[in-house]
């Protein structure tokens, strides 16, 4: 499973020009799943999510986590995240999870970070959408567990 953790001021995602999802300061993650991610792919990810270090303390040290600065979360599903892109010039999506299983984890990430975290907001599976986003820094990390 795949994170690409963006540290924001502000980040919103729509689908046909109606907002859907928005955060003020937080992370945006965008979400890749890949065919050997299983349920406990979702808690590992989910845990570094809220718990990796990357917001600045008072002496400008990336000490504080996103659960330590009460931040907002939006996750937004992006299945090319797992894409194959090792040789040719197209991305292979062999990679990738099925949709059903993508869809399915996902879910269930959606899930398991409204019961462990105030605010979160989240993009809408296999839906062709728009994410705005002020990236802090930047600062942006990929997560992989």
């Amino acid at each position: 499973m795949i994170g690409l953790l963006q540290r924001v001021s502000q980040a919103e995602v729509s689908v046909a020009g109606k907002g859907i999802g928005k955060i003020g300061a937080g992370l945006l993650v965008l979400v890749g799943i890949e065919p050997q991610d299983i349920d406990s792919s979702v808690d590992k990810l989910l845990h570094k999510i809220l718990n990796y270090r990357v917001f600045e303390d008072e002496g400008g040290q990336m000490n504080h986590s996103l659960k330590q600065i009460e931040g907002g979360l939006l996750l937004v599903p992006q299945f090319t995240l797992a894409a194959d892109t090792r040789k040719g010039l197209r991305p292979g999506f062999s990679t990738a999870a099925s949709p059903a299983e993508g869809e399915r984890l996902y879910n269930l990430l959606v899930a398991h970070a409204h019961t462990a975290h105030a605010e979160v907001g989240q993009g809408e599976f296999g839906a062709d959408m728009r994410v705005s986003l002020v990236n802090e820094g930047p600062a942006t990390f990929i997560l992989q567990v």
